[in-house]
């Protein structure tokens, strides 16, 4: 497992485990790491089947399998306790944590995630798959910005567009682990245990998001009993690379303050 470990190095530092969506790398949080490692000892790491990790994804193994690498992650480093924050599939490992090892968590930031996947993320995962059978890995890489960003985001930054495309193609983490991968966002399903997860959740949504209704993350507000809800109108499905100011101010408003209310 690739992993990778950046700021505070004391032994008190709060320890924040950031684990990524479908993409599964480690890379996606760059824009975080400049505000956080000023106040954490940030681990990342690359999922199991993806980038520098590669390998393949237990084909039956879902979230859970997803969540002890976590887990070991945390045993390999020796850390008993930390928070995580997880982007849509890493929310949902985050929330698998929280249920199967709650000694182990603090804190938890779910960004655009779910309980339950809607139907319409069903569908666009259909799509995604469709037209990685029929098209081939460049077309399936060149839809995918169009669920994760906005479209003016998107014209602003076609040279950024044009880079990720040609290295996602180049880095690839092959058609049976994505199916896996979706496999286990769609079997994913814990709305009936929301109400037993006791601790503090910050969940962030964008109403533009494409690939997942913002309605998931109000049922995670409503449903999980410590929980905030920051939502904000812009910054589709990768809103904290889209608007890495706000996200990060948002992030670290909810991380930095304890349970006593002081920072």
């Amino acid at each position: 497992m690739h992993v990778e470990t950046h700021g505070r190095g004391d032994r008190d530092a709060p320890v924040l485990i950031l684990s990524s969506g479908l993409g599964g790398s480690s890379a996606y949080w760059v824009a975080q790491l400049p505000a956080l490692t000023p106040y954490f000892r940030v681990i990342t790491y690359d999922h199991r089947g993806t980038g520098r990790t590669g390998g393949t994804v237990p084909e039956n193994g879902g979230i859970t399998a997803m969540a002890d690498d976590v887990l070991d992650i945390a045993d390999r480093l020796d850390v008993p306790h930390f928070s995580l924050m997880g982007h849509a599939l890493g929310g949902l490992i985050g929330l698998d944590l929280a249920l199967r090892a709650p000694d182990r968590l603090e804190k938890l930031v779910l960004i655009n995630a779910w309980s339950k996947a809607d139907p319409h993320s069903g569908r666009c995962f259909d799509v995604r798959l469709e037209l990685l059978e029929k098209s081939g890995v460049p077309m399936f890489v060149k839809a995918q910005p169009l669920f994760l960003y906005p479209a003016i985001w998107m014209a602003d930054n076609a040279d950024r567009m044009d880079a990720e495309e040609a290295h996602a193609i180049a880095h690839f983490q092959g058609a049976d682990n994505i199916r896996r991968r979706i496999a286990a966002l769609r079997g994913f399903d814990i709305d009936a245990k929301l109400w037993s997860i006791p601790h503090p959740c910050l969940v962030i949504a964008t109403k533009d998001d494409l690939l997942v209704p913002y309605s998931r993350s109000l049922r995670l507000a409503n449903g999980l009993p410590n929980a905030q809800l920051h939502l904000t109108d812009f910054g589709g499905h990768a809103v904290n690379v889209v608007d890495p100011v706000g996200f990060n101010a948002a992030v670290l408003g909810f991380l930095r303050v304890s349970d006593h209310g002081s920072s």
